[in-house]
């Protein structure tokens, strides 16, 4: 083999390792959406806390990661983005060994507060691959380490209801779970990720992260919370009304400072507009499959004449591992669409694959079979969504937006699994089967076909985006700073202006 050909396998062996530590990382920072969904009740129980009080459990870390993701993406795009990555990693592990440690609930939800800043991770690590992977793998590259969002979603369900089983459960074990794979991806970090080649610098918009943070706040508290607090209350009117009017302050604030956090031009450029639409409706139908299905198959069927009555275990291992393990195959084809396809025609093929599994789960729910098929449909579809988006925004953004762009898009998809938590939520609990006192109200069947058609519904709109809504996107038109010309200011503004087909 001559010096060439080592030197060339060399660095693909080094991508390789990139790309799967990348991965893994993204994968620690999905599982912290989901992780405590299956032991909220036993959260709840141990702690002695009401229904109000533990649901700040998964909204805290919703809100952390809205307020974090776009500073932090921001943050690394201008001072480097291996440092941010492990400061992020760092205090993720010191979240997860608070929450793993803590028997107070509110240690416990500034451990979550902590564990959401991680979401910040996956636009980083896109930001790492777009600056070290050459073009032509690019797009398979990000696909995997997207694969792996829902990938670590599945994975988290399973792994807390395997952590919980026997005579004497205990809460703490999935955080030390989270602890555990931390810490391997910081290390791998620590040894794969090189240092940045290029940082923008500049001044970090403190005021810009504060006014977007306060506007993200306002907007999914009302929308977690909604149906504990009413959603006409006047707590959830104002808060709504409240976010409406830090929109403005925000925007304002964007477009008189002298280095924004956010570029409003890119915010409102038609690739980014619609791919960010098109995150929020795939985070709608992702989480409505995870947590329509598990609540469905728990159903005792002998009281209400539908479900399976699989227990917490059965219901993530038996009826949602499939999805999520088609997820992270399916990823890898996704990969390839893009390359040959284009991500638009890749996302429009995933939002397809999305309506015939929502159909198949309306109109056929009552066997094991059909909602695990429809599953692993709309697994393929979540895994061609989530290969495509890097994709259109990488292709509609200047390398230096990357992290902050990426993290906007992540910001969008939380706000769909927000939004669908608290629309399924309201749903279920709004009709009830007739049972005897005393028993614990249980939803009828035809609230589960509902929320299921409306998810099909969201992946009918993602076509419509898709197809339509993207089908003018074009490469953005960098501006061009006038420098001296030498052999390094070519290299960059070369990794600048680089665009990938849509």
């Amino acid at each position: 083999m001559s010096h060439t050909q080592q030197a060339a396998s060399s660095r693909s062996s080094g991508h390789t390792r990139i790309v799967l530590v990348l991965g893994l990382a993204a994968m620690v920072v999905s599982m912290m959406q989901t992780l405590v969904v299956p032991i909220l009740g036993m959260i709840q129980s141990d702690l002695k806390a009401s229904t109000a009080s533990v649901s700040w459990v998964t909204t805290a870390t919703l809100l952390s990661a809205a307020v974090f993701t776009p500073l932090l993406g921001r943050f690394g795009d201008q001072h480097g983005k291996k440092p941010t990555l492990v400061g992020v990693l760092v205090v993720m592990i010191a979240g997860s060994v608070l929450a793993a440690t803590t028997t107070s609930l509110t240690w416990l939800i500034v451990g979550r507060v902590m564990q959401g800043a991680a979401t910040a991770i996956f636009p980083l690590a896109l930001s790492v691959l777009r600056e070290e992977i050459e073009p032509e793998k690019l797009h398979g590259a990000m696909a995997l380490v997207s694969g792996t969002l829902a990938f670590g979603s599945g994975l988290a369900l399973v792994g807390a209801g395997l952590l919980t089983q026997g005579s004497h459960p205990d809460y703490h074990r999935p955080f030390w779970l989270a602890v555990v794979l931390a810490v391997v991806a910081l290390v791998g970090v620590l040894i794969t990720v090189p240092a940045s080649r290029t940082k923008t610098g500049g001044r970090t918009d403190w005021l810009g992260a504060l006014t977007l943070g306060a506007l993200l706040v306002l907007l999914l508290l009302p929308i977690s919370q909604g149906h504990e607090w009413g959603w006409t209350s006047g707590r959830t009117l104002g808060t709504f009304a409240g976010a409406v009017v830090m929109a403005g302050v925000w925007v304002f604030t964007e477009n008189r400072v002298e280095e924004p956090m956010v570029d409003m031009k890119m915010f409102v450029h038609r690739p980014v507009l619609f791919t960010n639409l098109a995150g929020l409706l795939l985070g709608f139908a992702m989480f409505t499959q995870f947590i329509g299905v598990s609540y469905l198959v728990q159903m005792p069927e002998k009281l209400v004449g539908y479900g399976f009555g699989a227990s917490v275990l059965a219901a993530s291992v038996v009826y949602l591992l499939p999805t999520t393990l088609v997820s992270l195959v399916g990823a890898q084809f996704g990969g390839v669409l893009v390359r040959r396809l284009g991500a638009r025609v890749t996302l429009a093929a995933g939002a397809c694959f999305g309506v015939l599994g929502f159909t198949w789960l309306t109109a056929a729910h009552d066997t094991s079979a059909s909602v695990i098929s429809a599953g692993m449909l709309i697994g393929l579809a979540i895994s061609f969504g989530y290969a495509s988006m890097p994709a259109l925004i990488v292709a509609g953004v200047p390398a230096h937006q990357t992290g902050i762009a990426n993290g906007i898009n992540s910001i969008s998809r939380s706000v769909g699994s927000a939004v669908a938590s608290a629309v399924i939520t309201s749903l279920l609990a709004s009709k009830s089967v007739p049972l005897p006192a005393g028993m614990p109200a249980l939803p009828r069947e035809s609230q589960f076909t509902l929320s299921f058609a409306i998810a099909g519904g969201a992946f009918v709109l993602v076509a419509v985006v898709a197809l339509v809504g993207l089908k003018a996107a074009h490469a953005p038109r960098t501006p061009v700073v006038r420098k001296a010309v030498t052999p390094e200011t070519t290299e960059l503004a070369s990794a600048g202006s680089e665009t990938t087909p849509v």
